[in-house]
C-alpha cells in the first residue's frame, strides 16, 4: 500500500487529517496517519491518545493498550486514558486487571458515587 498520503505534510497537516479520518470513522486510516506522527512527537499526548482510540475502535486492542500504558505512565492522572485502559482490558477479557483503572478514571473524572 503507497503510504505517501499518510505520511504527507506537515505534522500539523497529518494531525488534522487523522482527526477526519476518525470522525469519519475510519479508525485504521486515522492509525496510519497516527502512528508515524507518534513516531514523531512521541511526548504528545495528543497524538498517542487519538492513536489508542483508533486501536480500540478498529479492534486492534493490544496495540491500543500499548499506547494507553504509555499514557498512564507518562501521566497517571490522564482519566480518560485511565477510562479507556479499563475498557480495553475488560474487551480483551481481563476484568481484573481492568477494575483499578476504571475506579481510578472515575475518582479522576469526580464520579465518586461509583466507588
Amino acid at each position: 500500500m503507497d503510504m505517501t498520503y499518510y505520511d504527507h505534510g506537515t505534522p500539523a497537516e497529518r494531525w488534522e487529517r487523522a482527526r477526519m479520518f476518525f470522525e469519519a470513522k475510519d479508525y485504521a486510516a486515522a492509525a496510519r496517519v497516527l502512528s508515524k506522527l507518534v513516531e514523531e512527537v512521541p511526548e504528545q499526548t495528543g497524538p498517542r491518545l487519538l492513536l489508542a482510540r483508533s486501536y480500540y475502535h478498529s479492534a486492534q486492542l493490544r496495540r491500543a493498550e500499548t499506547e494507553l500504558r504509555i499514557i498512564v505512565e507518562r501521566d497517571p492522572v490522564e482519566h480518560y486514558a485511565r477510562l479507556m485502559l479499563g475498557r480495553t482490558l475488560e474487551r480483551l477479557s481481563r476484568p481484573e486487571e481492568a477494575e483499578p483503572h476504571l475506579r481510578l478514571a472515575s475518582a479522576l473524572a469526580g464520579d465518586f458515587d461509583e466507588l
